[in-house]
């Protein structure tokens, strides 16, 4: 009898430990399983939209057999003169605002922006306004100017429009290293020939208008965490330029730079922004891009004078912002849009000029 009592006894204990091992069991499985499926089940619901722009940049890599130019390696350099003044120059197209900045080491007449804030990776990036047809292309004329440019005026404009500041001396240690940096940049493009991938990536004009209020929203989703909701940017610890520029304030680029053109301020947010974005894999719409351009060029900056720009105003670009004008559109359809109106009449009055033209000629 007593024996009997063991045994059950025995075996009620075996049965209680068996269930709590296949407990133990399901919970480790489970514990184990639980991110996999977690994972699928945000991956299952992630929006398709999201999805197909991955597969989609993807496949734009892989199908872009495109050979874009490629700036030449400055190892490459033998002669160690012409080597160090190559590289003193890439470190201040990269670092402008240490050297020449508010707070600059060699002169301070700039707004502490860098070049390479505009010219992105020290003028290299693809569609990044870098600086590969530069060296090819210039001199060359300039229906702004209404002259032939050379490089070091190409530069200057830059100081003074982009940079907020002064021209530099020509003769000077950094504009000879600038330019130097500038044309080594260039050398393996063919003299008259245009580097593949210079410059801006085309963006389709809008049906209507750039809108400043449905950029602001872009902004403070894309851009604001970077460039501030003030639009001022963040200065680095010491002060001496900036982590991330100012967009907007008394520290952007004024009126006259090439950016305030909407047009090519879009094509760089496009292509360029928000940070990680290539030209392959835009996070922007078309739509943002250019919304977020007019907001930004809305804001207060500074104002340059430049009374000498575009002596021939029938050259003026359609999105050129300030007049006179040769067409009877507003300043403000030349600087928000919508553009394609103004774009097909310089088209005809081009082809009427052409024609003309072919008449006398004959």
């Amino acid at each position: 009898m007593y024996n009997e009592q063991e045994d059950k006894r025995t075996e009620g204990l075996v049965s209680i430990i068996n269930k709590l091992l296949l407990v133990i069991v399901v919970l480790v499985i489970t514990i184990v399983a639980m991110p996999f499926i977690l994972f699928y089940k945000g991956e299952a619901g992630k929006p398709e939209t999201q999805t197909q722009n991955v597969a989609a940049s993807a496949d734009a890599v892989k199908t872009d057999t495109t050979n874009y130019w490629t700036a030449p390696d400055m190892n490459t350099i033998t002669d160690a003169k012409q080597k160090q003044q190559v590289v003193y120059g890439q470190e201040l197209i990269a670092h402008t605002a240490k050297y020449l900045g508010p707070n600059g080491s060699v002169l301070k007449i700039t707004n502490g922006l860098n070049c390479q804030n505009c010219h992105l990776q020290a003028g290299t990036a693809v569609f990044g306004n870098n600086y590969g047809s530069v060296a090819s292309l210039y001199p060359k004329f300039r229906a702004r100017s209404g002259s032939t440019e050379n490089v070091y005026k190409r530069v200057n404009d830059c100081f003074e429009r982009s940079l907020n500041g002064k021209a530099i001396d020509t003769a000077g240690k950094e504009m000879q290293a600038i330019v130097a940096y500038i044309k080594f940049v260039g050398s393996n493009v063919e003299k008259g020939k245009k580097a593949v991938g210079s410059g801006f990536k085309d963006l389709a004009w809008l049906d209507r208008a750039a809108d400043p209020e449905k950029g602001m929203t872009v902004y403070s989703t894309k851009c604001q965490s970077c460039h501030q909701a003030n639009g001022e940017g963040v200065l680095n610890a010491d002060k001496t330029e900036y982590t991330y520029p100012a967009l907007w304030g008394n520290n952007s680029f004024n009126d006259g730079a090439g950016l305030y053109r909407i047009s090519n301020f879009a094509k760089y947010v496009k292509y360029n922004m928000p940070q990680g974005t290539t030209f392959h894999s835009p996070q922007l719409s078309d739509e943002e891009a250019w919304d977020v351009a007019a907001f930004v060029i809305s804001q207060k900056r500074p104002h340059i004078g430049v009374p000498k720009d575009w002596p021939d105003i029938s050259k003026k670009p359609a999105d050129h912002p300030f007049g006179p004008y040769a067409d009877v559109f507003t300043e403000k359809q030349h600087k928000y849009g919508p553009f394609k109106p103004i774009v097909e009449e310089q088209k005809k009055k081009e082809e009427a000029a052409k024609q003309k033209a072919s008449v006398v000629k004959n």
